[in-house]
């Protein structure tokens, strides 16, 4: 069975999109349609621009989405997926070429999230760290023995040996040095603008949740596998529930390439700008197919 992904936030580079703008008249003509959406030149930046560009939040979530939905759009009838899944921002990429949103609704709402998240990143400074070479539960522990004074929760579970924290500057602080002492290999503080994927981002979540609610959301094409709960979902109430949930809580990605093998997939396929997810995958299991 072929399953099909979808990355996040960090995957974007300067001329991104470009080659499917110039080769696939039907990726030139969406790109055309998400530029008047969006009320600027989003592919400009996208193609032409520099890093910095891309690295605002209201032009990086946007573009990632773009690149990675036109790149299925652009397969047309031999995009045949069995079940997909997106890691953070890539799960509103997944529903879009699932067709459980449609690709204005879906851009809508990403360009929502990018504004909603920066809003709460100025709020109250916060970050993210890396962690390698700890167990799931090493980390876990880490993460409620800091909180009891200062917010740390665990953010993306991205393979085993990797996963990302996500809370205040001086919890974030606190939790490296000790999981320094506890034997990580490597703990490393990322170039993010706040602490995706925890409480600290409540407000975003309120605000987006007031989009979500009123936008259509249907059944998908195949099972989409959300980041909440790690299970494939086809009823456009739960995938509602868990997209708004998502903001706030841990990205399950190492559970949810296990539950799709699990379920039955032997080939994954990843959409969008890098290959940061292929390599998670195989980390998860190595001798699955990736392409």
């Amino acid at each position: 069975m072929k399953a099909y992904v979808f990355p996040g936030q960090g995957a974007q580079f300067v001329g991104m999109g470009k080659d499917l703008y110039e080769n696939s008249p039907i990726a030139k003509k969406r790109f055309e349609e998400a530029n008047e959406i969006l009320g600027f030149r989003i592919t400009d930046l996208m193609f032409d621009g520099t890093p910095e560009d891309l690295r605002q939040t209201k032009v990086t979530q946007p573009a990632v989405f773009l690149h990675s939905v036109i790149s299925a759009i652009a397969l047309g009838d031999e995009f045949k997926p069995d079940m997909v899944a997106g890691h953070s921002l890539g799960e509103f990429s997944a529903l879009v070429a699932a067709k459980a949103l449609s690709f204005e609704d879906g851009l809508k709402l990403v360009y929502a999230r990018a504004m909603a998240m920066q809003k709460a990143c100025d709020l109250e400074p916060s970050t993210m760290a890396a962690v390698i070479g700890l167990s799931d539960g090493d980390v876990e522990d880490v993460c409620d023995e800091v909180n009891k004074e200062n917010l740390v929760v665990c953010a993306n579970y991205n393979c085993p040996g990797q996963l990302v924290i996500s809370g205040s500057i001086e919890g974030i602080d606190k939790a490296c040095k000790i999981l320094k002492e506890r034997g990580a290999k490597h703990v490393l503080k990322l170039a993010v603008g706040g602490a995706f994927h925890s409480p600290l981002m409540e407000s975003a979540r309120k605000e987006l949740q007031d989009a979500i609610e009123k936008t259509p959301i249907i059944s998908p094409i195949c099972p989409v596998y959300q980041n909440v709960n790690a299970h494939p979902q086809s009823e456009p109430a739960s995938i509602k529930k868990n997209l708004i949930a998502q903001l706030t809580t841990p990205v399950r990605w190492t559970q949810t390439v296990k539950n799709m093998i699990n379920d039955g997939a032997d080939e994954f396929i990843e959409l969008g700008p890098g290959d940061v997810l292929k390599k998670l995958i195989k980390r998860v299991n190595s001798d699955i197919k990736v392409g």
